[in-house]
């Protein structure tokens, strides 16, 4: 009798415990028909689960309307399946200002929707739903034209920015009306976003920043038809972890950065040890993107086990002459695509068009990336584009399958290789390589030649490896060399027996048909 008694007492005590531990914004006055703005009652709610050390702030079933929220440590917001939180449109709702990053430049301005600064221990979670009503922040800014009266917002914004560090082309920081992420915790440590569903982002949807120990799970994300709403947007993080979850966006789905030009540099907080597993994409420009803001590097990512479909590009690295900073040991593999509007594979140091200039601080840098276990349906195989002062350097292809309008075009690239290709273009060559130094081409083919462009065109390239290839009867030309300095060209263990012309050499090419073996 006695130990029942105490066994009772013993759960009466946990119940209570864990009662207490739960925070429902009802009953700090918030109403769950949509009829008030609950900003006040879910700040009371997080400001008592705080004096209780934390807790979970919750919402049951009902739509809320509210304005920004800010998560302190210890504190998770639990949406119930059937809550709805809705995100007031009225700009003077995410007042003050604070401190923020935007585009890779730090400064402050509009609150995020949700925000936590130095905070430990939050969440974000549940089967509900929050939207953020992007719409009346996306018609503000493209409405928007050079000369127009300054707003109280943007006159706020060039009073608490005067100092700020600029990137390279400074427009948009100096228009002064930048719209808030929708969740952006800074500098906090183990963040977890799990479960919700988040629809109309004013701006980009999940962007965590310089923050530690981050895990975004089973979160689905639907922005259509809306300028730069881009789905997860992790920036100079350490330790993220991204799966299971379904974007569908008005930019790109998943981007990694670190900072923009100068003041990227100047905060040198790099995006390192990166997971991105699990995931299907959509819409959106690209499937996962890293850049162009990596200012402060980008290093030991995987992207595997991801399906894009319909994205106007799969994998996109992007930056341009001015970012600086390194794009390094990156690893993406079994991957599908379809419907792929542009290319399949991007990496383009010339994002923004620029001139040559001397190596510095200012040149970016892109070097050990590794493709492998990719099949896809797309418009472009891929498009590497280096530096002439900084070639990319050291990517390989494994066991890729590519249907494609055209293949890949390669230029300003060095120790780049492929091993067991299979790219089937509508037209032209499956592969074109310029400038290139130090190929390798293993048992690379297409299953579709055309009469009137060889399989491999390789221009002013050197130092090349191809072996291990068998064409099939129909091809007319196998391998074309041009320009003059072309040279090192080795081949070994070919069948060529089914080929009209195995290779193609143009009079300017100075090596001799005994060098090409």
């Amino acid at each position: 009798m006695k130990k029942i008694y105490l066994m009772l007492i013993f759960v009466v005590l946990y119940v209570n415990v864990n009662a207490q531990t739960y925070f429902n914004v009802l009953d700090y006055g918030a109403k769950n028909d949509s009829s008030k703005l609950c900003t006040p009652a879910i700040r009371n709610a997080i400001g008592a689960a705080v004096k209780k050390g934390g807790g979970t702030i919750y919402f049951p079933a009902g739509k809320y309307l509210t304005g920004a929220i800010e998560l302190k440590s210890n504190i998770t917001i639990l949406i119930d399946a059937g809550a709805e939180l809705h995100f007031s449109d009225n700009f003077d709702d995410y007042l003050p200002m604070v401190k923020s990053r935007y585009e890779g430049v730090d400064v402050t301005s509009f609150s995020p929707l949700f925000y936590a600064y130095k905070a430990e221990n939050i969440a974000i979670k549940g089967r509900g739903l929050i939207n953020g009503h992007g719409k009346k922040w996306w018609d503000f800014v493209e409405g928007y034209r050079e000369g127009q009266p300054r707003s109280k917002w943007q006159l706020q914004f060039d009073q608490l920015n005067k100092d700020i560090l600029l990137p390279d082309d400074p427009k948009q920081m100096k228009r002064g009306f930048l719209r808030p992420p929708f969740i952006q915790p800074m500098y906090c440590k183990n963040v977890q976003i799990e479960g919700i569903t988040i629809i109309n982002s004013p701006f980009w949807t999940v962007n965590p920043e310089f923050c530690e120990n981050v895990t975004i799970h089973a979160v689905t994300i639907q922005n259509p038809h809306s300028p730069n709403t881009d789905g997860i947007n992790p920036e100079s993080c350490k330790n993220v972890h991204i799966s299971d979850c379904h974007i569908s966006v008005g930019d790109d789905c998943i981007t990694i950065k670190s900072g923009k030009d100068a003041p990227g540099r100047k905060m040198a907080a790099p995006a390192e040890n990166y997971t991105i597993t699990n995931c299907t994409m959509l819409s959106g420009h690209g499937g996962v993107v890293i850049g162009s803001e990596m200012s402060g590097d980008v290093r030991k990512i995987t992207i595997s086990n991801c399906i894009f479909d319909g994205t106007e590009r799969g994998i996109r690295i992007k930056t341009a002459r001015g970012r600086g900073g390194v794009v390094e040991e990156i690893r993406v593999s079994n991957i599908i695509m379809k419907n792929i509007i542009d290319q399949a594979i991007v990496l383009d140091m010339q994002y923004a068009k620029t001139s040559p200039e001397p190596v510095s601080e200012r040149t970016p840098r892109f070097r050990n990336i590794h493709f492998s276990n990719i099949t896809g349906q797309v418009n472009q195989a891929g498009y590497l584009n280096g530096l002439e002062e900084m070639p990319i350097e050291n990517i390989s292809f494994n066991d890729i399958n590519f249907e494609a309008k055209t293949g890949f075009n390669i230029s300003q690239a060095n120790r780049i290789s492929f091993h067991n290709v299979e790219v089937n273009t509508e037209l032209g060559a499956a592969l074109i390589a310029s400038k290139v130094s130090e190929l390798t081409l293993d048992g690379f083919k297409s299953f579709r030649p055309h009469a009137n462009a060889p399989v491999i065109d390789l221009r002013n390239t050197s130092d090349v490896f191809l072996y291990n290839s068998s064409p099939i009867a129909s091809t007319a030309t196998f391998l074309k060399l041009s320009g003059k300095e072309t040279k090192n060209i080795t081949l070994g263990n070919n069948n060529f027996r089914n080929v009209k012309t195995a290779v193609q050499k143009e009079s300017e090419v100075t090596a001799t048909l005994a060098e090409i073996r």
